[in-house]
C-alpha cells in the first residue's frame, strides 16, 4: 500500500524523469504525413533535339543514417572521405550546392507510347552527374557505392546500362566525367594508385599557431563556413582532391592519360585536338572557398602532353568591395563552341574594381590554334561580363550586368569581324515583364551547344510574365535589325505551361511542360503553328488526393504607399467562402530587394502551377483548417538614391499589414489568429516582424540569421559593410532588440548549416537572448542537417514541431 503523502513526491519524480528524457523524432498528424510521404515525380532531362526524355527516379527523403556518413569540411567542400564525393560545395556567391542522387532511370521516346525502364542498373542505386556523349546516343553517370564512385554508361538504343570502372573515380571537386570528342571513350578523374593518407586534425600535434596578416589593403569577404584552418586541413584538402586523368574506353582497357593534379575541370576543344585543364594550386585561402583558390589553366594535346599554360590565376580572397568585383587577369576560360580550337576568356578593364570609373568594365578575347599569334580583343562590355552564346562566324550573343543599377544588356556581334557590337536589349534585370526570353540552342556537328540560327534569324523562348498573367512564348528575331515576330503564345488559362526547348532542327515543334494545381507537370510535344492540342508524352498523375477541392487563387493587393503586392491564397476544401467561419491564417514569405517600384510590383506567382510540397512548404496546413498565404510578396525598394535597406523596417511592416488586410477584407480570417513563417532570410523577416509589431499570434523562423554584426561584410543583397552603415545593421538586427520581442517564436536550425551567414550559432544566441529576456520561444536543432533539411526523420519532425506550435499558439490562442 502506498501512503497518500507519497503521491506528490512520486509525481514530482516522474515529472523530473520525463523532463530529462531525451527528445525523439516525432511524426506530424496523418493528413500532413500522407502528403509528406507522397511519391515524387521523376526529374527529366532531354537530348538537345528533344527526341528522348530520361526519367530520373527520385527517392523519398533519405534516412538520417545516409546523412550521418563521415564528412571532412574543407575549403567550402563537405567531402565523404570514404567515397571521395563532395556532398556539398559552397561557392563564393554564398550558394551551398548539395548533391542529390537519382535512384533509377527510364526512357521515354517522343515517338513511343510509354516509358521503358533502363536495365542493368546497380541495386540501391545512387546516380549523379549525368553527361551526354557528343552525339547524344549515350549518357555517362556516376554511381556512389559504399566503397567509392563508379562510372557507368547508358546506351539509349538498348535502354541498358553497364559499369565502366571500379569505385575509384574522384568526385571531390564535382563531376569527374568528360567525353572524348569521338564519343568512344571517357576522360575520368580517378584516384591515384597510392592515394595520399589523411591526417586526423584532432589528433595531430600543431606545429605552430595559425597566423593571418593584413597588409593594409582594403578587402572583405562574406561570412563563409567550412574554410581551411591550418596545415593539416591543407594537406587533407590536397589529398582528397588530387586525381589522375584516365582514358576509359567504352570497349577495352583503361589507360593513364595525365599525372596527378587537383583537377577542377577538363574541357576538350570542339575538334578534340586540345584539352583545357583547370587545376587548383597552393597556397590555399583561409578566408574564402575553393573558387577563390589559385588556379592554373593548361593546354594539353590529344595525347595528354603539355602544350602551354594559358593562365595562372592568383588567390583572390582580397578582392575590392562590391558584388561586381572580380580578379584581374584572364578568367572565364573556355572554347568558342562554333570553331575548331579557339580559346576565349574575359579580362577586367577596370582592374576588377567596381568603384573605379570606367567606360567599359570587361573585354572578351579569343586566341585561335596553333596559338602562335597574338590574342584578339573581340568586344568590350559596358557592364560586367555575364555570358556568351556562340553561333557561327557572323553571330554571337553576349550578356553583361551591373548589380548596383540592376541593369543588364545583350549584344550581338560577329566573331570573325568584331566591329562595334549591336545592342539588342537593355533592361532592369528584375523587370520580368520586359524579359525578352532566352535564346534557343542546338547541338552542332561537333557536339557543342550553339545558337539555333537560320541566316540572321534566331529564336527566343520566354517565360511570358505580364500584368494579365503568365503566357510563355516563342519569338523569332532578326539579329541584324532586332525585329521580332511572335510565333507562339500560350493560351492556357486554367493550367500552366512551360516551354522547355524547341524540338528538332526546323523549330516548328517544342517540348513543353503542362501542369495544374493538383497534377504533376507532364511533358508534351506541341506543334507551334497550329491550335491542335499537344501530344502527351508522360503521365505522372496527381499525388495529393487530400488537396482536391482546396481553393487556390492569386491575391492582388497594395500596400499603403501604392506598391502592388501579390500572394497565392489557399483555403481548406469545403470551406464556405461566405466567411461565416473565421479561419486562422499562416503567411509565408521571403523579402526581396529592388531598385524601382515597378519591378517590385510585378506578379510572378502563377496559381495554375502544381502545388509542390517539400520541407519548406506551408501548404500542408490547409489540410489542418488554416488559410495559407504562400509566396506573399515582401519587396524592399530603394528609390531616390537610397538603398533598399535604409527603409527596411517600415517597408517590411507595410508588406505584412497589407497581406493581413487583404485576406481579412475577404472575410475569411480571424485577425487574432495570424502566424508568420519563413526560411533563411525569411526567418530574419519573421523575427523582425515579431519584434516590431503585435499583429501575430506566433512565428516560425527556420535557419535564419538574427545578428547582422556577425555578418559585417554584407548580407543578402546588402553591399555596404557594418562600418559603412552601422545604423542599418543595428536597426535590422532582431537580436539587438530582443527585449521588445514577446510573441511566441519557434526557432529551427540545422546543426551543420553550411550556408554563408546563417551559422547555427545565430539561432542559439538569439534563443539565449529571448530566454534571458522572458520571451516565449522554442529552439529545435536538427542533427546532421545543413541549410536545407533532407533526412526523413528531420523533415517529419519539423512538420510536427510546426504543427504543434501553430495548434498551441494560433488555433488555441487563449485570448481567442
Amino acid at each position: 500500500m502506498i501512503r497518500a503523502w507519497l503521491f506528490p513526491i512520486l509525481a514530482m519524480l516522474t515529472a523530473s524523469v520525463a523532463a530529462q528524457t531525451p527528445p525523439t523524432y516525432r511524426q506530424p498528424p496523418a493528413e500532413i504525413l500522407a502528403l509528406a510521404d507522397a511519391p515524387a515525380a521523376p526529374e527529366v532531362i532531354s537530348d538537345s533535339r528533344q527526341t528522348v526524355l530520361v526519367l530520373l527516379e527520385q527517392g523519398a527523403y533519405p534516412p538520417l543514417a545516409e546523412l550521418s556518413a563521415p564528412e571532412l569540411r574543407l575549403g567550402g567542400l563537405r567531402i565523404d572521405p570514404r567515397t571521395h564525393v563532395a556532398n556539398t560545395i559552397t561557392l563564393s556567391d554564398n550558394r551551398p550546392v548539395r548533391l542529390a542522387y537519382s535512384r533509377g532511370l527510364a526512357l521515354q521516346r517522343v515517338d513511343a507510347t510509354g516509358p521503358v525502364p533502363v536495365s542493368g542498373l546497380p541495386p540501391r542505386a545512387r546516380l549523379a552527374y549525368f553527361t551526354w556523349s557528343p552525339d547524344e546516343t549515350r549518357l555517362a553517370f556516376t554511381h556512389t557505392a559504399d566503397e567509392g564512385v563508379e562510372i557507368w554508361v547508358l546506351d539509349l538504343a538498348s535502354a541498358s546500362a553497364r559499369r565502366l570502372t571500379d569505385a575509384r573515380a574522384n568526385a571531390s571537386l564535382g563531376n569527374p566525367i568528360t567525353w572524348f570528342k569521338d564519343g568512344r571513350a571517357l576522360l575520368v578523374r580517378m584516384l591515384p594508385e597510392s592515394p595520399w593518407a589523411l591526417t586526423d586534425a584532432q589528433a595531430a600535434i600543431p606545429a605552430g599557431p595559425v597566423v593571418s596578416v593584413s597588409d593594409g589593403s582594403k578587402a572583405s569577404n562574406r561570412t563563409y563556413q567550412d574554410m581551411l584552418a591550418g596545415p593539416v586541413d591543407d594537406a587533407n584538402f590536397e589529398a582528397l582532391t588530387t586525381s589522375v586523368l584516365v582514358r576509359v574506353p567504352l570497349q577495352g582497357a583503361a589507360s593513364l592519360w595525365a599525372g596527378p593534379g587537383m583537377y577542377r575541370s577538363t574541357q576538350f576543344s570542339p575538334d578534340g585536338s586540345y584539352l583545357l585543364v583547370d587545376s587548383l594550386q597552393r597556397p590555399f585561402s583561409r578566408r574564402a572557398p575553393l573558387d577563390r583558390f589559385p588556379a592554373r589553366h593548361d593546354l594539353l594535346d590529344r595525347d595528354g602532353k603539355p602544350v602551354l599554360t594559358v593562365a595562372q590565376a592568383p588567390r583572390s580572397d582580397n578582392l575590392p568591395r562590391g558584388r561586381m568585383a572580380v580578379r584581374e587577369g584572364r578568367r572565364n576560360l573556355g572554347w568558342r563552341a562554333d570553331a575548331a580550337a579557339t580559346l576565349v576568356w574575359v579580362e577586367a578593364l577596370d582592374r576588377g574594381d567596381p568603384a573605379s570609373p570606367a567606360a567599359f568594365r570587361d573585354g572578351l578575347y579569343d586566341w585561335a590554334a596553333p596559338f602562335n599569334a597574338a590574342p584578339r580583343l573581340l568586344l568590350k562590355t559596358v557592364n560586367r561580363f555575364k555570358g556568351v552564346l556562340w553561333g557561327d562566324d557572323d553571330h554571337a550573343v553576349v550578356d553583361d550586368e551591373w548589380w548596383d543599377t540592376r541593369e543588364t544588356r545583350t549584344y550581338v556581334f560577329s566573331p570573325v569581324h568584331p566591329a562595334s557590337p549591336r545592342l539588342l536589349f537593355r533592361r532592369d534585370a528584375q523587370d520580368r515583364y520586359a524579359d525578352p526570353g532566352r535564346f534557343s540552342m542546338i547541338r552542332n556537328g561537333q557536339g557543342e551547344s550553339v545558337l539555333r540560327l537560320d541566316g540572321d534569324r534566331a529564336w527566343l523562348v520566354g517565360e511570358g510574365y505580364s500584368a494579365e498573367g503568365q503566357f510563355p512564348f516563342v519569338d523569332r528575331i532578326d539579329l541584324a535589325t532586332g525585329q521580332r515576330q511572335r510565333l507562339y503564345r500560350s493560351a492556357l488559362r486554367n493550367r500552366a505551361e512551360t516551354i522547355v526547348e524547341l524540338a528538332g532542327t526546323a523549330a516548328t515543334t517544342a517540348l513543353v511542360r503542362i501542369e495544374s494545381p493538383g497534377d504533376y507537370p507532364d511533358y508534351y510535344l506541341r506543334t507551334l503553328a497550329t491550335t491542335a492540342p499537344p501530344r502527351q508524352l508522360t503521365r505522372f498523375g496527381a499525388p495529393y488526393p487530400s488537396l482536391h477541392g482546396v481553393h487556390k487563387q492569386l491575391l492582388d493587393y497594395r500596400r499603403a504607399d501604392g506598391v502592388g503586392l501579390s500572394g497565392v491564397l489557399y483555403l481548406p476544401a469545403g470551406y464556405d467562402r461566405r466567411g461565416q467561419d473565421k479561419l486562422p491564417l499562416l503567411i509565408w514569405a521571403y523579402p526581396v530587394e529592388y531598385k524601382d517600384k515597378g519591378s517590385a510590383a510585378q506578379v510572378t506567382a502563377n496559381p495554375n502551377r502544381f502545388t509542390r510540397l517539400d520541407f519548406k512548404s506551408p501548404v500542408y496546413w490547409v489540410t489542418r483548417g488554416y488559410a495559407v498565404l504562400d509566396q506573399a510578396a515582401f519587396p524592399i525598394v530603394g528609390t531616390g538614391g537610397r538603398e533598399p535597406n535604409d527603409t527596411y523596417l517600415p517597408q517590411l511592416l507595410a508588406n505584412a499589414k497589407a497581406a493581413i488586410d487583404a485576406v481579412d477584407a475577404l472575410g475569411y480570417i480571424d485577425r487574432r489568429r495570424v502566424a508568420i513563417g519563413g526560411h533563411s532570410y525569411g526567418a530574419f523577416m519573421v523575427a523582425n516582424l515579431l519584434t516590431h509589431t503585435d499583429w501575430f499570434a506566433a512565428g516560425i523562423a527556420r535557419s535564419g540569421a538574427y545578428n547582422r554584426t556577425l555578418t559585417p561584410f554584407g548580407f543578402q543583397r546588402e553591399e555596404r559593410t557594418y562600418w559603412q552603415a552601422p545604423e542599418v545593421y543595428e536597426r535590422m538586427s532582431p537580436f539587438l532588440h530582443a527585449g521588445r520581442m514577446k510573441t511566441p517564436l519557434l526557432l529551427i536550425h540545422g546543426q551543420d548549416d553550411g550556408n554563408a551567414g546563417t551559422h547555427t550559432m545565430q539561432s542559439e544566441r538569439y534563443f539565449d537572448a529571448l530566454k534571458a529576456l522572458g520571451a516565449p520561444a522554442r529552439l529545435v536543432l536538427l542533427p546532421r542537417e545543413s541549410h536545407a533539411y533532407r533526412a526523413r526523420e528531420s523533415v517529419l519532425h519539423v512538420l510536427w514541431e510546426q504543427d504543434q506550435w501553430l495548434e498551441r499558439h494560433v488555433r488555441q490562442r487563449p485570448d481567442g
